[in-house]
């Protein structure tokens, strides 16, 4: 298990991490979510030892990191690392010799991973030459290579297109499956929401919300309802008992609504001759904890 216990970092007068504290559980994956500047960026580095933070530890496997353990690791930065005149293969070949591979095999593994990732045909091109959400693909086989234990990806599906984004969602599965702690931020809450086991939410430094996606939408005060109602069955909703709010979203209404609200009645007071279309009764999204957690 890779744990971030009570980290703290300032930078003069600014407070980059505030008691920031979770873990990330062999074979699971985590979505680390917080706004710009909350202080994602600062943790992964400090997992990396990039940084040192002021106060709190990263641990592994129930011990303080070493540079032994980091070896062991794979990071994606959001920044790309990768050196843009070099042929791809060669420097993922290069990569591979850091983290302790013999040539032969860490060659072995830059193909491998290249097919994988759909740029089988680029091996011998310049990193420069390809699409940036191509680049990006080659940024996590860098990540990759040495089949790291932990991987740590800071923004991975910036930059992609539906079928980058639908091949690094596919790997990401595939490692968490082969038993590898996976731990990526993202502002595409969807995307979390789809690919992660459990979550950790950031803001100002300090998580204000953790753990398994499902525990947390379930344990939520208020549901949220969908609706296809006629403007005469939608003058209603405001003054219905255990509506919280409302809101006209994609075409439809959409409620907010308290967990015991008594759903029949609320469907009979709308129904009308019209009768009712689309109706959606369900716990909130990750989007609608994420900002109640960081308002």
């Amino acid at each position: 298990m890779l744990e971030i216990d009570d980290l703290h970092k300032r930078y003069g007068d600014i407070v980059a991490l505030d008691g920031c504290s979770f873990a990330v559980t062999p074979g699971r994956m985590l979505g680390f979510l917080g706004k710009n500047g909350a202080g994602k960026t600062t943790t992964m580095r400090a997992v990396f030892g990039l940084l040192t933070p002021d106060r709190g530890e990263v641990r592994w496997d129930g011990h303080v990191v070493t540079d032994a353990d980091r070896v062991r690791f794979g990071y994606m930065p959001e920044e790309r690392g990768l050196y843009p005149k070099m042929k791809i293969a060669e420097q993922l070949t290069y990569f591979g010799r850091i983290h302790g591979m013999a040539k032969d095999a860490a060659r072995a593994a830059a193909e491998r991973w290249l097919t994988d990732l759909d740029l089988g045909d680029r091996l011998e091109d310049p990193l420069e030459d390809l699409s940036q959400g191509n680049q990006q693909r080659v940024q996590l086989a860098a990540a990759l290579i040495h089949d790291p234990d932990v991987l740590v990806l800071d923004e991975p599906f910036n930059g992609l297109d539906p079928i980058g984004a639908g091949t690094m969602a596919r790997v990401l599965r595939d490692r968490a499956a082969a038993g590898t702690a996976v731990v990526f931020s993202s502002h595409q809450l969807d995307v979390v929401e789809d690919l992660c086991e459990d979550v950790a939410i950031i803001d100002r430094g300090r998580i204000v919300r953790t753990g398994e996606v499902e525990s947390l939408k379930s344990a939520s005060s208020y549901r949220i309802v969908e609706l296809d109602l006629t403007d005469a069955q939608a003058a209603v909703l405001g003054d219905l008992d255990g509506v919280l709010e409302t809101r006209y979203e994609a075409g439809r209404h959409v409620l907010r609504v308290k967990r015991d609200i008594d759903i029949r009645r609320l469907l009979a007071t709308v129904d009308s001759a019209e009768g009712v279309e689309h109706f959606v009764f369900t716990t909130p999204s990750l989007t609608d904890l994420f900002k109640e957690a960081v308002a």
